[in-house]
């Protein structure tokens, strides 16, 4: 069965959220995946949004964290600060599932600027829980598209704190989150190192070569001793996934139902 890089990137994604885990959810890529993982192998996941809905289980991937969908599907909603200071804070979150615009060799994130942040090439949309997920949340996933614009060397400002400069510096600072655990991308999955906390290949998505993972990251890339190649999908991974999007994309006036 084919598939596109983006479906194995977001299938990969998801199987690492396990049955019953409370899952902090972010939009985009987090939320495809997150729900794919709900629709499949987890339906037991809670998954929250910072707006406030807890349990949600959209029937169509949501616009934003205000869509209606998500309130409308949840068990429950809640003020937002209770998101923040019951659930995460609290440390009642089991994973964060974020993407990013940067990202650095130690997982560390940027979702404010590109280039200097008084007079930036462009100006993103911000931290928004961002910074709260990545320090609280028990675990923490990544899910982004692999690109040297994006894997870069030094990241243009650190909006949300993944392993800082490496080694021991989340748990010198008290940050009471593990961080980020697997970087899930288009080409490949890493992992940090258990020692030096630097991202480290793990897994490489079936038909990608070594080389096209150097060439889409900003430094030289660590590959374990015994890299993998990444399970292909199931029929049911990518019938589901297929049909959320297709659901979506009608729900959203971007296809038509008989597509």
């Amino acid at each position: 069965m084919s598939y596109t890089t983006n479906e194995i990137m977001t299938i990969a994604a998801a199987r690492r959220l396990p049955d019953g885990a409370v899952c902090f959810v972010g939009i985009g890529l987090p939320s495809t995946a997150a729900n794919l993982a709900r629709l499949t192998h987890a339906p037991n996941a809670l998954l929250i949004y910072e707006s406030g809905p807890i349990g949600a289980k959209p029937d169509v991937l949501p616009l934003s964290i205000g869509d209606g969908e998500l309130a409308d599907t949840a068990d429950t909603v809640v003020p937002t600060p209770e998101i923040f200071r019951y659930w995460l804070q609290g440390g009642r979150v089991d994973v964060g599932f974020l993407g990013t615009a940067q990202i650095d060799r130690f997982a560390n994130l940027n979702t404010t600027v590109i280039g200097p942040y008084d007079k930036p090439k462009v100006r993103l949309p911000g931290a928004g829980g961002a910074p709260e997920i990545a320090s609280n949340a028990k675990e923490v996933l990544i899910i982004v598209r692999q690109s040297a614009r994006t894997f870069v060397p030094k990241l243009d400002f650190i909006t949300s704190a993944g392993h800082l400069t490496g080694g021991d510096a989340r748990a010198r600072l008290k940050i009471p989150g593990k961080g980020p655990v697997a970087v899930i991308t288009d080409l490949c999955i890493m992992e940090p190192d258990p020692v030096t906390r630097e991202l480290t290949v793990v897994s490489i998505h079936a038909g990608i070569t070594p080389e096209q993972i150097r060439a889409a990251t900003g430094w030289p890339v660590l590959f374990a001793a015994d890299v993998r190649q990444t399970p292909d999908p199931s029929a049911l991974e990518l019938d589901t996934l297929r049909a959320l999007q297709q659901r979506t994309a009608v729900a959203h006036g971007t296809a038509s139902s008989s597509e």
